[in-house]
C-alpha cells in the first residue's frame, strides 16, 4: 500500500477498498457493492487509551488493533516506543496502534492479565486474538499486524 492511500472496509459486504487520502473527502463508493463507504478516522500515530476509553478505541474498533501495554519507567518499553510510531504510519488505514499505561490504567491491564510489559495484545474486530510478552522487534510486529490485516 502506498502511504498516500488507505484501505476502507465496506460495512455492507465486507470488501476492502483502496481510497487515496485525496480522495476521502469525495464519499468514495465500495467497488463491489457500491455502496457509500464509511469515513473512518486514519490513524498515523499511536492512539492513547485509557480505562474509560478502551471499550471504544479497541473492542468497538472495526480492524485490527495492535495495544501496547507499557509504563514510562520501563526501558524495553521507551525502545519499543518509536518503532510503534512507524508502525502507525505504515498501517494507517490498516490498522489501528493503541498505547496503554499500566500503572494510569489498571483495570484493562488486569482485565487481560498484563503480568509483564511491553506487553502487546492484538486485537480483531473487538476480539483478543494474540497476547505478546517483551519486547518485539519492528519486523515481529509487523509479521503479527500483517497477520490480522
Amino acid at each position: 500500500m502506498t502511504p498516500d492511500s488507505v484501505i476502507l472496509r465496506c460495512k455492507q459486504c465486507g470488501a476492502k477498498n483502496r481510497v487515496p487520502k485525496q480522495r476521502l473527502n469525495d464519499r468514495p463508493i465500495c467497488g463491489k457493492c457500491r455502496a457509500p463507504l464509511p469515513p473512518e478516522p486514519i490513524f498515523d500515530q499511536p492512539v492513547v487509551v485509557t480505562d474509560q476509553t478502551f471499550q471504544q478505541e479497541v473492542l468497538d474498533f472495526s480492524g485490527p488493533v495492535l495495544l501496547d501495554c507499557w509504563a514510562p519507567w520501563c526501558g524495553p518499553c521507551q525502545m519499543v516506543a518509536p518503532l510503534l510510531i512507524q508502525l502507525a504510519k505504515e498501517f494507517a488505514g490498516r490498522a489501528k496502534i493503541a498505547k496503554l499505561n499500566v500503572d494510569q490504567n489498571p483495570i484493562t491491564a488486569g482485565r487481560y492479565h498484563v503480568m509483564s510489559i511491553p506487553t502487546m495484545l492484538l486485537f480483531k474486530n473487538g476480539q483478543l486474538v494474540n497476547s505478546i510478552a517483551g519486547a518485539l522487534s519492528k519486523n515481529e510486529m509487523d509479521r503479527h499486524l500483517r497477520g490480522l490485516v
